[in-house]
């Protein structure tokens, strides 16, 4: 995106509220009105001449989709971002679930909100005086909510406190979580071990992650469970790991006494390896991660214990992220849950003036949010979409892509997506650069984001396919991927990159 451009977009998108149309000329509406609530229609807009085309005989909208052979319902749109005008579209006003798209919207959200240079705090405080090297108090470990904490960070801020010459702390250490809602995971319907469903509060570590490795010894595995990062990998008991003799379930999980019981089949694990299972006790598990590297800088710390009140202190250390527009750039890229459901709750505990009621009630803030500065009518359940009751139509996508200043704010923070062939080979030198987020759930695919033409105003598209029986129906397997899932997201990828071609490929 060149800055003549984003100064193009910043000048002539406040008008686009107003004459942005696309139900009109929404293909096949018609079949799905029992599926979902249609919105009014409004009056037809011709295509607009400008959009790059491929060949006239190419196929239609309902051609391509009809050959993907998805089932279920998908919903496209495309639209010029500078002036509104629709260029064409399919099933676009149906709600459908946009997986983690749903980041696009909590990354503006919280950088509006908190601005892009807001950062997280982690600080550590002396409740009590310090004599001869010995904290006569407690410690306290402070979160601000960080969800990019990572054990080296917790390393530094150990060394910091070294540096102030204590060695010893004769009262409790304490952990606080409570600047936002404790939250056990983020879809109760998910699979217990999967790393990407982790508890969340105002206290994270490692993406609230536990590393879990495992290597045959003569008599078995010896395993470990450990808050490694870069540099430091401290092992931890707050999770636990036991091999027993079994065939399925691969993993079960219990928690007793604010611990992670984990128990994996033997015959699952053959030779030596590692994943990541999530933590359900963040606060425990930063606090555990941080006695020990604290103990190996020469500061000796008693277990940490949770307080639910919000210790207050002598401030004798602090940690801050990365600038917000940074942690959420990050969040885009990488698509990472935890990053996007706190950046919601913090922006979200902002707006209300309170801790909101877990991820629901963060999702109907960030909600009305949204429905008072642009006229759309999405349904969140949590901020990383996740969940898979979030409903947002292509429509109201590219409707909020192009609405007045979020072109300017997103553009340059979403990922660079290539166009491939029908071979899956990317295509060489397109004459569109296309960014974009990607979201991906069992049966559920989706794409959005903004089309950058060569001598073109840029484009906001949106394509969102979803079966939704078949992953209703899929939610009772015991796999991380039942079975027609990979078949099923592939064709949708597929399908995906066609339209890319068709918009972006003269």
């Amino acid at each position: 995106m060149t800055r003549q451009r984003a100064k193009t977009g910043s000048r002539l998108t406040g008008s686009l509220s107003r004459r942005f149309v696309l139900s009109g000329l929404v293909s096949g509406a018609a079949s799905v009105v029992a599926a979902a609530p249609l919105s009014s229609l409004r009056p037809q807009l011709r295509p607009d001449p400008s959009v790059v085309r491929g060949p006239q005989a190419r196929p239609s909208l309902e051609d391509t989709v009809r050959q993907a052979d998805l089932g279920g319902l998908t919903g496209i749109a495309l639209a010029d971002v500078v002036s509104g005008t629709f260029v064409e579209g399919h099933l676009a006003n149906v709600p459908l679930p946009p997986a983690s798209v749903t980041k696009v919207f909590s990354s503006y959200y919280a950088l509006e909100v908190l601005g892009p240079d807001f950062t997280f705090e982690t600080r550590l405080l002396a409740l009590g005086e310090v004599t001869g090297g010995v904290l006569n108090g407690d410690l306290a470990l402070v979160g601000g909510g960080d969800p990019t904490l990572q054990t080296d960070d917790l390393a530094e801020m150990a060394k910091a406190l070294a540096a102030t010459g204590i060695k010893e702390v004769n009262g409790a250490f304490k952990v606080w979580g409570g600047a936002l809602p404790s939250v056990y995971e983020i879809d109760t319907g998910q699979l217990d071990y999967l790393g990407y469903n982790p508890a969340i509060s105002g206290l994270n570590l490692n993406f609230n992650r536990v590393y879990f490795e495992w290597t045959p010894v003569a008599d078995g595995y010896k395993v470990s469970m450990d808050a490694r990062s870069e540099l430091y990998r401290p092992e931890v008991q707050i999770a636990r790991m036991q091999v027993v003799e079994r065939d399925l379930p691969i993993y079960t999980y219990s928690n007793a006494n604010n611990r992670d019981d984990w128990s994996v089949a033997k015959r699952a694990l053959g030779t030596s390896g590692s994943r990541w299972l999530p933590v359900r006790y963040p606060e425990l598990y930063t606090g555990e991660a941080f006695r020990a590297l604290a103990a190996g800088m020469g500061v000796k710390l008693g277990a940490p214990q949770r307080v639910a009140e919000r210790p207050e202190g002598r401030e004798l250390v602090v940690h801050r992220s990365e600038p917000l527009v940074k942690v959420a750039q990050d969040c885009l890229k990488f698509s990472t849950n935890i990053t996007a459901e706190v950046m919601g709750l913090t922006a979200s505990t902002k707006v209300s003036g309170a801790r909101p009621e877990g991820l629901a009630g963060s999702g109907q803030v960030m909600r009305d949010w949204i429905r008072a500065r642009v006229d759309i009518r999405p349904t969140f359940v949590d901020h990383s979409g996740l969940g898979d009751r979030t409903r947002v139509s292509a429509e109201d996508m590219v409707k909020f892509l192009g609405s007045n200043g979020v072109y300017d704010r997103m553009g340059p923070l979403l990922k660079p997506v290539r166009v491939k062939d029908a071979k899956g080979s990317p295509v060489e030198n397109p004459s569109a650069r296309v960014n974009a987020k990607t979201g991906t759930l069992n049966f559920v695919s989706a794409l959005a984001g903004y089309i950058e033409r060569d001598g073109g105003t840029p484009l906001a598209f949106a394509t969102f396919a979803a079966d939704l029986p078949s992953r209703t129906a899929a939610k009772g397997s015991p796999d991380e991927v039942p079975s027609g899932a990979s078949s099923w997201n592939g064709r949708a990828r597929q399908l995906q990159h066609d339209l890319l071609r068709r918009w972006s490929v003269r």
